[in-house]
Formats: C-alpha cells, sequence, structure tokens
C-alpha cells in the first residue's frame, strides 16, 4: 500500500525543515525523512560544535595571554577536554532535538526516521512503507571524503565527525588538509595544548584564496607554533611504534612525520550513493553531485535537489538560501536563481577570515581591470585595543561601474565586518556611497570607508 503526499522532503538539514515549514503553511500534507540526527551537518558535525570548540580554544588562548592585558594567572591553565566536548555536544544536542520536536509537532508534516531510497520519479521507499509524491525535494548532505591513500586503511584516523567525540587532547595531531576545515581544527587542538602539523599537497594553505591572504593565515598559525608542510605530493601512512607515520615528500624537511592522531580534512563528499537516484533518472556528476539548474530542480520534473547535494555551495547559509529559493519560486510566484546569489563565507582560524565576492586572481584571470586597496589591522584601532592586529583588508572595485568586486577581511572581527561590504555587492551599491557612511568608532567595520578611500588602479600584471 503506497501512502500519498503533496510532498516529499529528504533530509532534515539546512534546506530540508524549513521548507518542510513553507510547504505545510501552504496547505501541502508534507513527509519528512530523516536518516540520522536531526539538523544535518551544521547542527551535528559542522558550524555549532565546532564554533563551540573554537571558543573554548579562544578562551585558552587569552588566558595563556593574561599577562599581556595586565592579568596574571598564579598557575598554569588546565585544558578538561571532557568539559570542553560535554559543551559543545550540549550545544548540537539542544539544536538538533529542537529541530526534531519542530517539525514533529508541525501540523501538516509527517516525520519518518528511517533512510529513503528511490523506487521511481515519484515514490521513495522508507523501511516497509511506500511513500508517493508530485514534488520531491533531497537535502541529503555530505560527509567526509575519504581518498583511496597509501597506507590508509592500516591506521585508525579521524574525521571532522569522529574528532568530536574526542576526549582527551593528542600528543601530535596532524591534519591531512591545508583548507577551511583543516586549518580549524588545527589552531583549535594547538591551543588545547596539542603539537600540531598541518600537511597539504598543494604550494599554500587555503589554495583557493589570493596568494597574500594565504601567506598571512600561514603566518598566524605559525606564530602560534604549528607546523605547516606544503607540496607535499605523496603522502602515505603506516603504523608506528607508537603513533603514526605520516610520509610527506616534501621538496624540503623531512621526508615524514610522527604523530600521534592524523586528522583527515581534505573535502566532502555528497550523500547520494545509496539514494537510488538511478531509479528516479536523478542525474549526477562524476563526483556524485546531484546535476541542478538554476531553479535548483533536477533532471527530472518535479524533483530538487538543495544544500550541500547539490554541488551549487558547501556552506549553512547556501543550503538555507537554497531553500529559500524553491520556496519564492515555488510559493510566492517568483523566479530566482542560483547564479544571483552574492557568495560570502567565511575561515574560522583566530583571527578569522571573512570573504565576499571575487578573489584578486579571479579578477586578474578574466581582464577586467581594477581598483585595489589594502589596509593593515596594525592601522585599525580596534584590533590595536584588543592587541589583535595580525591581518589586513583588502577590496577591489570596477573603476567603470564603481560596484565592489571582492573583498577580504583577514583580522578581529573580519567574520562580521565584511557584512558590510556583503550588502553593498548585494544591493549594487556604488562603492562611492559607502565612502560618505558614518560609521561607530571604536569597530573593526569604521575602517571600510577609509579603505574605500584608498583604492587605486591595480598595477598591470
Amino acid at each position: 500500500m503506497t501512502r500519498n503526499f503533496d510532498a516529499i522532503v529528504i533530509g532534515a538539514g539546512q534546506a530540508g525543515p524549513s521548507l518542510t515549514g513553507r510547504l505545510t503553511a501552504s496547505g501541502m500534507k508534507v513527509a519528512l525523512i530523516e536518516r540520522d540526527k536531526f539538523g544535518g551537518t551544521c547542527v551535528n558535525t559542522g558550524c555549532m560544535p565546532t564554533k563551540t570548540l573554537v571558543a573554548s580554544a579562544y578562551a585558552a588562548h587569552l588566558a595563556r595571554r593574561g599577562a599581556d592585558y595586565g592579568v596574571v594567572l598564579d598557575q598554569p591553565i588546565r585544558i578538561d577536554m571532557r568539559k570542553v566536548r560535554s559543551r559543545a555536544a550540549t550545544v548540537t544536542a539542544n539544536a538538533s532535538s529542537g529541530v526534531e520536536n519542530w517539525l514533529r509537532n508541525m501540523k501538516g508534516c509527517t516525520v519518518f526516521h528511517e533512510a529513503a531510497r528511490f523506487e521511481g520519479s515519484k515514490q521513495v521507499r522508507v523501511g516497509t512503507e511506500m511513500l508517493s509524491a508530485p514534488r520531491i525535494f533531497i537535502n541529503a548532505g555530505g560527509r567526509a571524503l575519504v581518498p583511496d591513500m597509501p597506507g590508509l586503511s592500516g591506521i585508525s584516523y579521524l574525521t571532522n565527525s569522529s574528532i568530536l567525540e574526542l576526549e582527551r587532547v593528542p600528543e601530535h595531531l596532524v591534519v591531512i588538509g591545508g583548507s577551511y576545515v583543516g586549518l580549524e581544527f588545527a589552531q583549535m587542538y594547538r591551543r588545547f595544548g596539542a603539537e600540531v602539523t598541518v600537511v597539504e599537497m598543494g604550494p599554500r594553505l587555503v589554495g583557493r584564496e589570493d596568494a597574500d591572504v594565504s601567506d598571512a593565515i600561514r603566518d598566524i598559525l605559525e606564530r602560534e607554533g604549528i607546523k605547516i608542510r606544503t607540496s607535499a605530493e605523496c603522502i602515505s601512512f603506516a603504523k608506528g611504534n607508537p603513533g603514526i607515520r605520516v610520509g610527506v615528500s616534501c621538496t624540503e624537511g623531512e621526508p615524514e612525520i610522527l604523530g600521534s592522531d592524523v586528522l583527515l580534512a581534505v573535502g566532502r563528499r555528497p550523500n547520494t550513493d545509496d539514494l537510488g537516484l538511478e531509479r528516479a533518472g536523478v542525474a549526477t556528476d562524476s563526483r556524485g553531485y546531484i546535476i541542478v539548474d538554476e531553479s535548483l530542480q533536477t533532471s527530472v520534473s518535479g524533483i530538487w535537489a538543495l544544500g550541500d547535494c547539490n554541488g551549487r555551495g558547501a556552506f549553512t547559509h547556501t543550503a538555507y538560501n537554497d531553500f529559500e529559493i524553491v520556496a519564492a519560486n515555488l510559493l510566492d510566484g517568483e523566479q530566482r536563481r542560483v547564479s544571483d546569489r552574492v557568495l560570502g563565507y567565511a575561515l574560522y582560524v583566530d583571527p578569522p577570515l571573512g570573504r565576499v565576492g571575487m578573489t584578486e586572481a579571479q579578477v586578474r584571470a578574466r581582464g577586467l581591470p581594477y581598483l585595489s586597496s589594502t589596509r593593515a589591522m596594525t592601522r585599525v584601532g580596534r584590533a590595536v585595543e584588543k592587541d589583535e592586529t595580525l591581518g589586513f583588508m583588502k577590496v577591489l572595485a570596477d573603476p567603470a561601474t564603481r560596484q565592489i568586486l571582492g573583498a577580504s577581511i583577514l583580522g578581529t572581527g573580519g567574520d562580521e565586518a565584511i557584512h558590510g561590504l556583503l550588502d553593498a555587492v548585494n544591493a549594487k551599491t556604488p562603492y562611492d556611497q559607502l565612502r560618505w557612511a558614518v560609521p561607530i568608532h571604536p569597530t573593526v567595520s569604521e575602517l571600510i570607508p577609509t579603505l574605500l578611500l584608498g583604492l587605486q588602479p591595480a598595477p598591470v600584471a
């Protein structure tokens, strides 16, 4: 017997529950299917637990620096890792149960806490039941990529999910991958007291960013005692006695590192391999991401894909915006497109990196004339007052349209201050209008008009 619904939502991540709320509010009968924890990656293994841990690590960092501020501790600080983990787990549990309770008490929503598998373009099997709906929305999320690397199967390793279960500080954590996830955990555990080495296959950290940003991030991490090994083109693993031997084959330095623990942070993969997408005719790319159009509809009419599984954004806020796009188009008569989205994001090392728009390398690759301005955080009063002066601010603009092309704020409060520029890009506001804003003092954002005043033609490459 088949149970019929107006819509089926697969996955209770950032997009699924909110979309379910809009659909039920419009009078639809909706089946929400979640096979694991409610809230998705952000709530359970991503933003919320990791930023809670980052906050604990920052507290430890400030405690060690207490004397710099005239606050003298009588004894060395001690990390209670069980308490640290418990605090993060509580934040996650509260958020996850909140999402689940909201859905279970939502009028018009039926929750299925089991795995989903397509049986056709309108049919989904959940356990022993068959569900059918004319509209199906996939919000299946993603997980850590575990590539086939020499010796990996012979050792125990951590991912961004399993490392959250640690109730100890590793003696020497070797982080494989020098990008966003890897660097956040690297700095975090260094501040908890671990020896940390980051191993990156590329020539520099966070390769998608400009070289000046990458170099500044490396300097920040190395100042805290984190060892960085780049150009590690042939990474391998073997059991040590004790520990784990990590081969790096770098062009310089020791060819092998002996660590106590290894964290894999080399990318993500979508949770699409066991959904039975082929039975519905839903097309995926070579990496398993569901192919979608500008409205997030898949290759099959009536099936949409939102969030990490569609490859059109790897952030909580882009997943939520996917929901907004789909809901606006289906329920509000709008014609929203993914390509209209202005991407902003942050890297939560300390100090954080806030980013919006194009990098300087991307602007140059397009052959565009542009203006640029840079200001060191040593010249930002708020940073000086906090004694957190590492990093810099940079903005790029189009000399003809006077619009901002991209910006980076690597420095204290950079993840918040970037929104002044992100909003201007979204509103297509000429930067001259921001020049005459009267910002609040003392803040990091107050330097945005000054930064814009410094815009000059970039040198020809």
